[in-house]
Order: structure tokens, then C-alpha cells, then sequence
């Protein structure tokens, strides 16, 4: 995505925002608002129509506020009355309820999405899936559950049968539907590249129409689905990849310098067998970390999780780069802190350990290199890397002026061949014309999660 397209973007989020920020009890009611909760409530019972205020507040929000340039904006929406369905069959359902009485619906799992992907900017009703939490079935390379599973609870249940998820989020609380429909990848992902590369084989998907009937869709045609934040239709089941489980322990090792810590990281993602992730924090960051033997606060630490059998190569591969391995922990330890000293967690960390902080999502080998260039763009630059078989991808953190300076920077980084993805925004950003058309169809009023589809066109707006 351009800078133009990116501040486009931001100033269509001020406006909304600008528009959408009034004290909650302020607002004018959705028309309709209460007879829908009355007929929700005939369908879920009354603890399945939540009205409380606390709990729309809570409803309201995800983890957008680690953006400053969000944060400004939040809360965009509210919602009047929070939906809990404990079964798939009744999603359809209710998607028909919203469709006849005109009332936009926000589905959301866990809410721990970065980009406001779960607020409600009109308002209208939550749709929180986190009681579907079934597994209903698994096989020889799949397993199935509702959209409200946790990716903990499926691959504890792939391994009782001797298999492993293709990939899990660095939040692992996180829901199966939520990770679908606003994530990307995580633990895994060194492999298997993100929730849109194959791990989907079906989904089941109830549209928001007249009468929600749901339909199945597979492989290729999951697409429209996955990180389109509901827009597209609800998926209420999911069916994604297993694979032979294995068994894995966490390394631990220090550097002294970049050169040699980026070297170690491209050796160790091309090790065979392949690790199921790895990630390189500077200093600055393993200094806000909790305390752990296996960190040294004042070196730059590469973790990996790979397999029993390939510690001594992986060790070979930390001397001659001149690293320490400091610890080699077994599971479960090892690789779940490795787990979640992931992806945007080192930047969950940062910004817990010190306020004034923002971050970017950046990718390219480039930053194997030099970063010297980079580290000009935005004072007190600190870099979080993963490594990937295809490409190296990362988190920039630095110190937050204001918004444009962040997006003349994000020109200044693309100019230096560092590939950017803005977390401050919350429109919908991946196969816009695919979900754009999908979206037609399975929401021809546009009520599942309003304002997330970014306008193409004249009938778009």
C-alpha cells in the first residue's frame, strides 16, 4: 500500500472518529435496537444479550490502543447490546434477526487484534463468539471446530492424536475465527507463511441476508474470508492443517553484534529440520522483558524453537557466528516463552515498560544489513525480526512525534526497500477487490462490522 493510500486511509479514520467519539450515553439508539434484543433474546435466552454497561464497554474496544495515532481516535463506537451465542447453528440465525431489523453486527473472538478490527463503529450489536468454542472433529492432517475455539485447545487436542497445528498465533488464547478473520501468522509461520497460504482447507460462513443460510466454501475459495474482519459473511466453523507432531525445545543465545545475530538467524531458518520459529531482539527490547537466565540484557538475543535432534547443529550454527547458546529449555517452557516473545509482543512489552512508543510492521532482507539508514528515519529506532523461508519480516519501534511524521517516514523506509504495513488503520487492506465483491453478495446492506471496507467506487461508499 502507497503512503498516499495510507494517509487517505488515516484521514477517512479521523473523520469517522472525529464523528463517532460522543459519550456513549449521548447517542441515539439504532432504530429497531430493542425489538432485535427481544427476539435475540428468544433465541439465545437472557444471559445471551448482554445490556450491561461494562460489558459493551468491554465489547467496545480491542488492542488498537497500542497505536498513539488510534488511540486519539478511540472509541469510535459502542456497542448497545453484546450477543453470545454458545452454539454455530444459532449464527445464522441471529445474522437473519440483524438483517430484517437493519442492525449492524460486529463480530469478534478474544479481542486481542492490533488495528481495531472488533470496534463497533456504528454502533449496533457485538457478536462475541467465544462461547462456540466446540472442537467437533479431527482427522489424519485437519481438525475442525467452531470459531470460537481456542487455538491453545486445538492443538492440545491435535496432539493427543500425535499431530500439531500447522501454525498458532503469539497470542495463543487467541480464537480459531479470530485468527481467520483478523490475524496473519505466528509460530509456524517460518514454514507454512500465513492463515492464507493453505492452512484453511474449509470453512463453514453464515451471511448477514434474509435468511443467513450458511454455505461452505474450500482451499482458494476461503480467501474472501480470511483477514476480511467479518465483512464477508461470519465463519462459524473452520477446518485447517495438521501436521505429524514433534517435539521441540526452545534455544536461547546472545550476540555482540547485528551482523553476526542476522547471519546466525538466516542459518538457523534454513536449518533442517525447520524450526517452528525464530526471532532476534536487540538489547533495548530483551531489557524490558521479565527477568530470565536465558536473556542477557545487555546482548542482542536470537531464540528459536527446533527440534530435539537438531540442537547440536543449531549450536554449531550460534559458535560460528561467534554467539552463546545461554540456555536450551524443553517443552513446554522453552517454546511457549519463545512463543510469546513474538511477532507484536516485544511490542506489547516496550510499550508496557515505557510510554511514547509506536511501531510498524516491516519486512525485507534488507534488514539483515546495515540498518543504519533505517535506524535515521525515526529517533530511537529498535528492531524486532523473525525469520522466514520467505523473507525476513519484523516490528520497527521508535519514539512517537505524530502522525505525519510516521507516515513521511513509512516513504523514507519504502525509499531504503524496507516494506511497510501500517498497524494504524483499521480498514480491511488484503484482496479489497475479492472481499469487495464477496461482500456484495453475503452483506448487500452492509451491516457486518460497517466502516472496516475501505470505499472503491461510488456504490462502495
Amino acid at each position: 500500500m502507497t503512503t498516499a493510500n495510507l494517509t487517505a486511509l488515516t484521514e477517512l479514520v479521523a473523520d469517522e472518529g472525529a464523528a463517532a467519539t460522543p459519550d456513549p450515553t449521548q447517542r441515539q439508539a439504532t432504530p429497531g435496537i430493542e425489538e432485535f434484543c427481544a427476539e435475540a433474546a428468544e433465541l439465545l435466552g437472557a444471559d445471551g444479550v448482554i445490556r450491561d454497561p461494562a460489558a459493551r464497554e468491554k465489547a467496545s474496544c480491542d488492542w488498537a490502543h497500542m497505536s498513539p495515532i488510534l488511540s486519539a481516535k478511540l472509541p469510535a463506537g459502542h456497542a448497545e447490546v453484546v450477543l453470545r451465542p454458545t452454539a454455530h447453528e444459532q449464527i445464522p440465525h441471529l445474522l437473519a434477526l440483524a438483517h430484517r431489523h437493519r442492525i449492524p453486527l460486529t463480530p469478534r473472538g478474544k479481542g486481542t487484534g492490533n488495528y481495531g478490527q472488533a470496534i463497533p463503529l456504528s454502533d449496533g450489536a457485538v457478536l462475541d463468539l467465544t462461547g462456540c468454542g466446540r472442537i467437533l472433529a479431527a482427522g489424519d492432517g485437519w481438525i475442525r471446530a467452531e470459531a470460537g475455539a481456542k487455538m491453545s485447545d486445538l492443538e492440545a487436542h491435535a496432539r493427543t492424536l500425535g499431530q500439531e497445528l500447522w501454525m498458532f498465533p503469539s497470542t495463543f488464547g487467541t480464537t480459531l475465527g479470530g485468527f481467520l478473520s483478523g490475524g496473519s501468522g505466528g509460530t509456524g509461520s517460518l514454514v507454512h507463511k500465513t492463515n492464507s497460504d493453505g492452512f484453511v482447507t474449509e470453512l463453514t460462513v453464515a451471511p448477514c441476508t434474509a435468511d443467513a443460510t450458511p454455505f461452505t466454501v474450500r482451499d482458494a475459495d476461503t480467501l474472501p474470508y480470511i483477514h476480511a474482519y467479518g465483512t464477508t459473511g461470519i465463519i462459524t466453523t473452520a477446518t485447517v492443517r495438521l501436521q505429524p507432531a514433534r517435539t521441540w525445545t526452545g534455544l536461547f543465545a546472545a550476540f555482540t553484534d547485528w551482523h553476526s545475530a542476522t547471519a546466525a538467524l538466516s542459518a538457523l531458518v534454513h536449518l533442517e529440520p525447520a524450526p517452528r520459529l525464530a526471532s532476534l531482539d536487540e538489547a533495548r527490547l530483551v531489557r524490558v522483558y521479565q527477568p530470565d537466565p536465558a536473556l542477557d540484557p545487555t546482548a542482542l538475543s536470537l531464540r528459536a524453537i527446533i527440534e530435539e535432534n537438531a540442537v547440536d547443529a543449531a549450536r554449531a550454527i550460534v559458535a560460528s557466528y561467534s554467539g552463546q547458546v545461554r540456555e536450551v529449555r524443553p517443552a513446554p517452557d522453552g517454546p511457549a516463552l519463545i512463543s510469546s516473545m513474538s511477532f507484536n509482543h516485544p511490542t506489547y512489552h516496550l510499550m508496557k515498560a515505557e510510554d511514547g512508543w509506536f511501531h510498524l510492521e516491516v519486512a525485507g532482507d534488507v534488514l539483515l544489513g546495515d540498518t543504519t539508514e533505517i535506524k535515521k528515519v525515526f529517533p530511537d529506532t529498535v528492531l524486532h525480526l523473525e525469520g522466514m523461508r520467505s523473507g525476513t519480516v519484523g516490528m520497527l519501534m521508535a519514539r512517537y512525534q505524530d502522525e505525519t511524521t510516521v507516515y513521511d517516514g513509512i516513504a523514507a523506509l519504502q525509499a531504503l526497500g524496507v516494506g511497510v504495513h501500517s498497524p494504524h488503520n483499521w480498514y480491511v487492506d488484503r484482496r479489497l477487490d475479492l472481499v469487495r465483491d464477496t461482500a456484495r453478495t453475503a452483506d448487500p446492506l452492509g451491516l457486518l462490522n460497517p466502516g472496516k471496507i475501505p470505499a472503491g467506487s461510488e456504490e462502495d461508499a
